[in-house]
């Protein structure tokens, strides 16, 4: 029988750990699936990790990966995808707001010989207005960067073992799962989910943290931030072109030019966009130092 791995990133959890191993185990077992379920707990500061452990003493599919720190949850989804031995390997979220039953439904298509099946989102949940324009704009500048459709993507995903090797062979430091899961290819099908309320516990991305998530992802896969600075050069250098022939002509024709508040306006907005356009490229810089640097993804310090 062909076994399914399943990761489940974890960060301060420990509300709804419990419930978690439960129903998963419970569906999976049912369904008549050989599995093994692999929480990887992303340096929690709570009791995720004791019990992981005790779930792991009472259930030999129960595996165990502790970080020596919090480095993201892209980092826990590759440890988990290296770490697994699966035939097949979903990865979704410990909170229960990925359907379980929804698993099943994944593993079946895989049996049908899809080769990636990709959970996309029927509807999102509660969210804050705010919340939900910031995810449509990134996901529409991810859509992009890609060429692949990223308007409903999660992390809520099934790959065939090719696909897993070929996901975890991309040697970029900085990664976005998402949206390697759907540029490496391979037969690919869709099946749709609603995000359900968490069961227990608070969310952990704060709004800093999501903007921050965004413009990483968004530098990591497009260079539109930098035609942004091209864009701005050409737009002020057709001003200045307008700006000096109007000039010349007041010149020529002995009219004085009382343009000296123009002149301050004009000089604070081309220096405004001198300085966003050296921090866009500075980000960028500092993207190639942080990939020159070679540093691992992420630390393991236990496993159980």
């Amino acid at each position: 029988m062909s076994l399914l791995s399943v990761v489940l990133p974890a960060f301060n959890e420990e509300a709804v750990l419990p419930k978690t191993v439960k129903v998963l185990g419970d569906i999976l077992s049912q369904a008549g699936i050989d599995h093994e379920l692999i929480f990887v707990d992303d340096g929690s500061r709570d009791r995720t990790w004791q019990i992981i452990c005790d779930a792991a003493e009472t259930d030999p599919r129960i595996h165990g990966i502790h970080f020596s720190r919090n480095f993201g949850k892209e980092s826990a989804i590759f440890a988990g995808l290296a770490d697994a031995s699966g035939d097949c390997v979903a990865v979704m979220d410990c909170d229960l707001q990925h359907p379980a039953e929804v698993l099943v439904r994944m593993y079946r298509l895989w049996e049908q010989g899809f080769e990636v099946v990709e959970g996309v989102k029927r509807s999102r949940g509660k969210e804050s207005l705010f919340h939900r324009i910031s995810a449509g704009t990134f996901y529409r500048l991810m859509t992009k960067a890609t060429g692949f459709d990223m308007s409903r993507a999660s992390d809520f995903k099934l790959l065939d073992r090719k696909a897993v090797t070929a996901v975890l062979e991309l040697p970029e430091r900085n990664s976005f799962f998402r949206a390697q899961s759907s540029w490496i290819g391979f037969r690919t099908t869709e099946i749709e989910f609603d995000v359900r309320e968490r069961e227990a516990g608070t969310s952990k991305w704060s709004t800093f943290g999501l903007i921050k998530y965004a413009v990483s992802n968004i530098v990591g896969y497009s260079t539109l931030p930098m035609q942004f600075v091209t864009g701005a050069g050409l737009i002020f250098l057709v001003t200045a072109i307008v700006l000096g022939i109007q000039t010349l002509v007041h010149y020529l024709t002995g009219n004085a030019v009382e343009g000296f508040t123009t002149v301050i306006l004009l000089l604070l907005i081309i220096g405004s966009i001198l300085m966003i356009s050296l921090g866009i490229i500075g980000y960028y810089i500092s993207r190639i130092f942080q990939e020159v640097q070679g540093r691992p993804k992420y630390i393991i310090s236990k496993r159980i």
